[in-house]
């Protein structure tokens, strides 16, 4: 039987957990707001119509990009309050699975409106397809990360970069169809209705990576640790003012170049004729 008082006086670090249970606020909500489109969106309806229906699109995706800011943080604030504990490391995958699982495939149903309608069963399984692989992602990362690792790299895609990957294309999606509303643009309407069609395979991808042996460097521990050059600060400085500017277009745009740097690096290695283990696929 289940000893009650043992469970009862499991260490738990209060302000971090505050924080992992922030990150899956945000993804149920962004799960909430994108059900508000009750239907598969269509390009056929009047675009003021679509135009609405991607503002919650959207406001899903910002919230996913809310959940990765509460990840990245309840880990360093453990670290600061010394309160790590193993409660903590267990409920930020289970967060996790929520927020860059669940949520993501989702949004992905929804603001892939005329993929969803000609391929109403495939766009559902692949959205479980990719919640599935988020979810084995963060079990295998459990059951491998040692005491001893030093946290700069990642063996397979994170699952919060795969889900920025999708949900940058909520926020690109909803400032395409602003210009075309504002500027009756219908070359950029044809963009968007070939893109939301190629998307769904992109999500594939992305979920493969997830799972894959394929090695990302770990950004924040790799470039922000330790003491850098005042050069390297300007660098950042003007990077952060340039996205903040932009972010519409440059956050989904480093996301996606950040999950495709993988596969490209495995390339170039193999091009110029270096061993390549099996592992570091798969």
């Amino acid at each position: 039987m289940t000893d009650f008082r043992k469970v009862h006086n499991i260490p738990v670090g209060i302000l971090p957990t505050l924080f992992t249970l922030g990150n899956i606020v945000c993804g149920f909500f962004a799960i909430v707001i994108a059900s508000r489109v009750g239907r598969p969106l269509s390009t056929d309806v009047p675009l003021d119509q679509l135009l609405a229906d991607f503002r919650n699109v959207q406001m899903a995706g910002w919230l996913i990009f809310a959940a990765m800011v509460f990840d990245a943080l309840d880990g360093h604030i453990a670290r600061l309050t010394k309160s790590t504990t193993d409660f903590g490391a267990q409920l930020d995958s289970l967060c996790d699975v929520v927020s860059f699982g669940v949520a993501p495939g989702f949004l992905l149903v929804k603001m892939c409106p005329n993929f969803t309608i000609e391929h109403t069963r495939s766009a559902w399984v692949i959205a479980a397809f990719i919640a599935s692989c988020a979810a084995m992602r963060l079990a295998r990362f459990n059951v491998e990360i040692g005491e001893n690792d030093d946290h700069s790299t990642f063996s397979g895609l994170p699952s919060p970069a795969a889900a920025g990957s999708i949900a940058g294309f909520a926020i690109i999606f909803h400032t395409i169809l602003q210009s075309v509303g504002a500027n009756d643009n219908h070359w950029l309407l044809r963009v968007f209705e070939i893109s939301q069609m190629l998307l769904p395979f992109y999500g594939m991808f992305v979920a493969i990576l997830m799972v894959s042996r394929l090695r990302y460097p770990h950004v924040v521990n790799r470039f922000f640790r330790g003491q850098r050059r005042f050069s390297d600060m300007v660098k950042v400085v003007l990077l952060l003012f340039v996205v903040m500017l932009f972010r519409n277009y440059t956050i989904p745009l480093l996301f996606f170049l950040f999950a495709v740097s993988g596969p490209a690096h495995y390339v170039i290695k193999w091009i110029r004729g270096r061993k390549l283990p099996e592992e570091d696929i798969f």
